[in-house]
């Protein structure tokens, strides 16, 4: 492909290379260009692409997009190149996103079931073939792929929309993080339908306040044709400030275009009467908790959108199956107690598990977490005291620590315990907690084991060494 076609819809401010430079490829990666390649220099947090410009020419790159020229060698200058590499990006993958319908998920939490549920509504009631990018994988049809962020970078996101097109699928269903909205991860897809979810603390690490993180999120609507917004959530407001598309509500508490009324929490589902231009439909939806009515009519809303009628939409949705690491119930056969894992990682999330546990646990509630290293410290006083506030036994351990010291973050999250009565226990050691919760509980009890969810690993350092949970628990139960 020439330089001039990788450019389309770029606005370089200078240019010093020839228009008509045959472009092999695109690298932003030093270490991964091939001769003839386009090198594109990011300005990371830990790193400047512009150091290794000099690298990059070496291995044969014929030019490089950059935001501060080099001292030799074609280049073109751009105001922002991870902007730059997302449509350059586009461009080389042929726009595959214009080749489906394609539909982005935000929001703090329930990005994953949402997204989940919405597949299995469109290859039910469409017989679509559908790509879904996401936090635990993402999927061609029903083939798997690893996933390794929620929201891939722009180049690697274009390579799999090509690929999602090329295998035939009609739909792609994709979890949009804040992240990516913000680096420009997604630049250049136009979303048939953006759905906002919810917004709670999380993040603030990265987005250093709520406003900023909810102005990141509310992206979403200047790149989607039409919106629709979770109406009960208190950032809704925000969410829709300078949207470029129609923008539709749905809501269970309060008013909205689409309600939810007649809420019925079970142990084993949810069920509720959706209301929506003056018709009823019944729904139901095999997940327990009060979340899961939320989830069901945001997808609702988007099969709505999508011109599925909803009592089609309704009858698909109660056949739907929850997602691994969502309130997911893990086998303890002779065991009189229940073990629940869920990856609750955020102050909302954890209290979003425990009051839903709370709703059908017959003795106590127990709850083992820890909060993650290197992200925003404010929310572990937060869970800690969420955690005592609405378990009956508090186990405090380690989740993925990173580089920092797990004992300062589990003394952070204890910090938010020390005016409850709830009895607390602290264990470093994830594997020992966990045994330990089990040691504990009684007839009746559900251990809920926050945090890691679908994860099979724990990051420790620079690296992540295995650990699944589902794997533990049995191991314990077998005496090993």
């Amino acid at each position: 492909m020439k330089l001039q076609e990788l450019l389309r819809g770029l606005d370089p401010l200078e240019l010093q290379a020839s228009p008509e430079t045959e472009i092999t490829g695109i690298a932003y990666d030093s270490r991964a260009v091939q001769p003839g390649n386009l090198f594109v220099a990011i300005r990371g947090f830990d790193t400047d692409g512009h150091k290794y410009i000099p690298m990059a020419q070496e291995r044969g790159a014929a030019c490089v997009l950059c935001e501060t020229a080099p001292a030799k060698g074609s280049y073109v200058r751009l105001a922002d190149t991870r902007l730059g590499l997302a449509l350059a990006a586009a461009n080389w993958y042929g726009h595959p996103a214009k080749e489906m319908t394609m539909l982005g998920v935000t929001g703090t939490n329930g990005k994953t079931t949402t997204t989940y549920l919405l597949k299995h509504l469109l290859e039910d009631c469409l017989g679509a073939k559908v790509g879904l990018v996401g936090t635990i994988l993402n999927m061609i049809g029903e083939e798997v792929l690893p996933t390794e962020r929620t929201t891939p970078e722009s180049l690697e996101l274009q390579a799999l929309l090509r690929q999602m097109a090329d295998a035939g699928c009609t739909h792609v269903i994709m979890e949009v993080s804040s992240h990516a909205l913000y680096l420009h991860r997604v630049a250049g897809i136009q979303f048939d339908v953006g759905l906002f979810t919810n917004l709670t603390q999380d993040h603030l690490d990265f987005h250093h306040t709520m406003e900023e993180y909810g102005r990141a999120k509310a992206l979403l609507f200047r790149q989607s044709r039409v919106g629709l917004v979770n109406a009960d959530d208190p950032w809704a407001g925000l969410l829709m400030e300078g949207a470029a598309c129609p923008i539709h509500t749905y809501a269970v508490r309060g008013e909205a275009e689409l309600e939810a009324r007649d809420v019925d929490l079970e142990i084993d589902h949810v069920a509720f009467t959706a209301r929506w231009q003056g018709r009823e439909t019944a729904c139901r939806l095999g997940i327990p908790g009060a979340f899961s009515v939320y989830n069901a009519l945001g997808a609702l809303g988007v099969a709505l959108a999508l011109g599925i009628p909803a009592d089609r939409a309704a009858a698909s949705l109660a056949t739907a199956k929850g997602v691994k690491g969502r309130a997911e119930v893990v086998p303890t056969p002779g065991k009189p107690y229940t073990v629940l894992i869920d990856y609750s990682h955020t102050p909302d999330s954890l209290e979003n598990i425990l009051k839903t546990v709370r709703e059908f646990a017959r003795s106590r509630v127990i709850a083992v977490f820890g909060c993650g290293g290197d992200r925003d410290p404010i929310k572990r006083p937060i869970m800690g005291k969420i955690g005592v506030d609405l378990a009956d036994l508090v186990v405090i351990t380690s989740d993925n620590p990173r580089t920092e010291n797990p004992m300062a973050i589990i003394d952070q999250i204890v910090e938010g315990t020390k005016h409850s009565d709830t009895p607390v226990t602290v264990i470093e050691n994830r594997r020992q907690a966990i045994r330990w919760a089990m040691d504990q509980a009684g007839p009746g009890d559900v251990i809920v084991l926050a945090g890691k969810g679908h994860e099979t690993y724990q990051e420790i350092g620079h690296e992540k060494f295995h650990l699944d949970e589902r794997e533990e628990v049995a191991a314990h139960l077998m005496g090993n």
